[in-house]
């Protein structure tokens, strides 16, 4: 294989071959980073970048797996959203008002994967605070779309070879959203599986990290690598076909007519292949979730950026100070009605879910939209983001522009394994 296709091998082969030895952690960084200069101008997915840093983690990569001290994921490439702290590295969380900051420490989730091997190619374009103003990260199919956000940079960077995974956060719909644009997959697991520590937090209540990677089995390496737990082989045929429930949930008149026959053909093909599939409405109980979820999001974001307003104003963008005013304004009444709101969601969630292995519903409204000004509609994420349950989108079909679609697989509650293997288990039922 040529050194550069070296970058478009999925991890899990990429971590065969490392582990076999006829592959070394140099070789494929150096073909990683080859694939970086070739199109980092154009997808502009890092927000620092330092090649002869990641080459010295590489040949530190190659000396442990010579003493035989290799962890699960040594020398795999990981991007870094640059809401995560790094101690080699700034961390900006994409604004002015951080420039140059530089933490004395990585945050839990870096420090894990740095300990499992992995070797990390950079930190990854945020928006501000994963909450507003755009990167200039660019769509890797079309650089005149957005590639969504927050997690622009890691949603562009893994399917256009630059890492095997980047780490996303999602507050709404910050991981799913700008992997389904960029055609990749986006694994939200169960709130708080990865922990936060050394995350430049926004919502207590919501925020979740999460990988994005170009297969479902390269996801399951990663979580396993960064957690211990077992996510199984989700590539592996399961023993019988799945019940699913097709939900195009409160915001059903926001999908696209692409998403509409999207979801119909994924409902069709998944009853071919031996599902069953049953139409759900949620109960009122849990669409209230959504409806507060702003409230929640705006009131705790502007708790978590107190130091920033009161030092740093001028540095935030209108629209970031105005969300914060109004999340600041509306009091602690509605706030902690909003919070009693979520926690009702989640219970009468427990109910809805019991008589399905997943619910198979839209993973953003359409395909990535023109410009990048704007990162799309959450539209169809901030629910099962509240809900704290695990979900997973995957990369099925092209829209009419031939921009990448994507469907969304949503479980129970701490069932992430499940998600993982009934995603893929739909993605391979669309062919």
């Amino acid at each position: 294989m040529p050194m550069t296709d070296l970058a478009d091998l999925p991890a899990t082969e990429a971590a065969r071959r490392l582990r076999a030895g006829s592959l070394s952690a140099t070789a494929l960084t150096e073909a990683i980073l080859a694939r970086i200069a070739a199109r980092e101008g154009a997808v502009r997915a890092f927000a620092w970048h330092d090649p002869s840093q990641v080459l010295r983690t590489a040949a530190a990569a190659d000396a442990a797996a010579k003493a035989g001290r290799a962890g699960p994921l040594n020398g795999l490439a990981l991007g870094v959203k640059d809401v995560l702290d790094t101690a080699d590295m700034p961390s900006q969380y994409g604004s002015p008002a951080w420039a140059g900051h530089r933490p004395r420490a990585d945050a839990a989730c870096v420090a894990l994967a740095k300990r499992a091997g992995a070797i990390v190619m950079g930190k990854t374009v945020t928006t501000e605070f994963a909450t507003r103003a755009p990167g200039a990260t660019s769509n890797p199919h079309n650089p005149a779309h957005t590639p969504g956000g927050s997690s622009s940079g890691s949603a562009a960077g893994a399917p256009a070879g630059f890492f095997h995974a980047g780490y996303g956060t999602q507050t709404a719909g910050s991981i799913v959203r700008p992997a389904a644009f960029c055609g990749a997959v986006g694994f939200k697991p169960t709130y708080a599986t990865i922990h936060r520590g050394g995350m430049k937090v926004m919502s207590e209540s919501l925020d979740t990290i999460g990988v994005i990677t170009r297969t479902v089995g390269d996801a399951a390496l990663f979580m396993a690598g960064i957690t211990g737990r077992d996510y199984g082989d989700p590539e592996t045929k399961p023993d019988r076909a799945p019940k699913l429930a097709l939900c195009l949930g409160p915001t059903a008149d926001l999908a696209a007519p692409e998403t509409l026959a999207l979801l119909d053909r994924a409902a069709a093909a998944a009853a071919k292949a031996g599902a069953t599939v049953t139409p759900l409405t949620l109960p009122g109980t849990v669409v209230e979730g959504l409806r507060v979820h702003p409230q929640v999001m705006n009131g705790e974001s502007a708790q978590a950026l107190a130091w920033e307003l009161d030092h740093a104003a001028a540095q935030l963008t209108p629209g970031l100070r105005e969300n914060m005013a109004k999340g600041a304004a509306q009091g602690a009444g509605p706030f902690d009605a909003g919070r009693a709101a979520f926690a009702a969601a989640r219970t009468a969630f427990v109910d809805v879910i019991a008589p399905f292995d997943a619910i198979l519903t839209p993973s953003a409204p359409g395909e990535a939209p023109e410009g990048l000004a704007w990162t799309g509609d959450p539209a169809f994420n901030s629910l099962w983001t509240l809900l704290h349950v695990p979900c997973v989108t995957v990369p099925v079909a092209t829209g009419p522009k031939g921009l990448p679609l994507g469907v969304q697989i949503v479980t129970g509650f701490g069932r992430d394994r499940e998600a993982l293997a009934w995603g893929e288990w739909i993605r391979q039922a669309m062919g």
